[in-house]
């Protein structure tokens, strides 16, 4: 039996967060072509007949300049302490650049065993390949080079099994039929965001979070915008999504309230298929000033 920690890093935007959802066969983790998507750590689970891989996606590695950006970057280091093996992605269609370089002088201070996947190898010619595979040989000791594609599954089972190779001997971590430790109410918050993020452009995705204030099956508890007693929904779901300026709020909400409308309707669907259930979601938007450096905002978030 094989267990362990693989810890994926790399830049943002790379497909980290794309890889963990084919590999585990569902989603787990949002997907965004927005820089800095994921936030935090999300675990996700595969157990097989051979052990038990828990995968461990990571926000893009950063200079930080907010608090919250260096927690992000606390827990990339976090996850390079403790994982048996380390899986560097990286975009095969970007030139190699600063971002890149602060990257590699990171990981030269582990002695973790590092894969590099080159990921989107589905769209751009071989001769590419054999050059990024050449360039990046130089810089590091990789164990395996494995060219990829996070999206469409290419060289994934190849993957998989030099994964195995390299994890420790040990029992398995969490239960079979455990996929992720992230709570209820962190997945949809992280929907919400999602569809967000899918509707808004420049600056906003940086300055925008997602908290869900309340979840209850009682239509008592709601005070404020309750359905009709026709609709008869069963889950009824608060929450606040926090911006840093009015302008940012009134981009959000839209005219006529037209985007803050499509967000929550794309939200409620996506919800009712993981719940199983109708969903009556009520959505608000809060000004909260320079929440990315204000430690109670963020460990709010971080703690739902």
């Amino acid at each position: 039996m094989k267990s362990g920690y693989v810890a994926l890093i790399g830049r943002p935007n790379v497909g980290k967060s794309t890889l963990l959802n084919y590999m585990l066969g569902e989603k787990i983790a949002i997907i965004s072509d927005k820089p800095q998507t994921t936030r935090t750590s999300i675990l996700g689970i595969k157990t097989t007949d051979r052990g038990q891989i828990v995968f461990v996606d990571n926000p893009g590695i950063h200079k930080p300049l907010h608090k919250l950006n260096k927690r992000m970057m606390s827990f990339v280091y976090s996850s390079l302490e403790t994982a048996d093996l380390v899986n560097l992605l990286i975009d095969a269609t970007q030139k190699f650049g600063h971002g890149d370089e602060f990257v590699m002088e990171t990981l030269k201070k582990i002695s973790t065993p590092i894969f590099l996947l080159i990921n989107k190898v589905d769209i751009i010619k071989k001769e590419k390949i054999l050059l990024i595979i050449d360039h990046y040989k130089e810089l590091l000791d990789f164990k395996e080079i494995i060219p990829i594609s996070a999206l469409r599954g290419t060289n994934v089972d190849v993957l998989e099994d030099r994964i195995y190779e390299f994890l420790p001997e040990a029992e398995k971590i969490f239960p079979d039929d455990e996929k992720s430790v992230q709570s209820q109410r962190f997945l949809l918050s992280e929907i919400i965001r999602e569809k967000l993020l899918s509707h808004v452009k420049q600056e906003l995705p940086w300055v925008t979070a997602v908290y869900i204030d309340a979840m209850d099956d009682d239509q008592e508890r709601f005070s404020q915008d309750r359905p009709s007693p026709e609709q008869k929904p069963k889950k009824f779901i608060k929450a606040t999504i926090f911006v840093e300026k009015d302008t940012h709020r009134r981009i959000i909400i839209g005219r006529h309230g037209q985007i803050i409308k499509a967000i929550g309707t794309e939200a409620r669907m996506e919800m009712e298929k993981i719940l199983g259930e109708k969903v009556f979601l009520d959505l608000w938007v809060k000004v909260k000033e320079n929440w990315r450096d204000k430690a109670d905002v963020l460990d709010l978030i971080e703690g739902q």
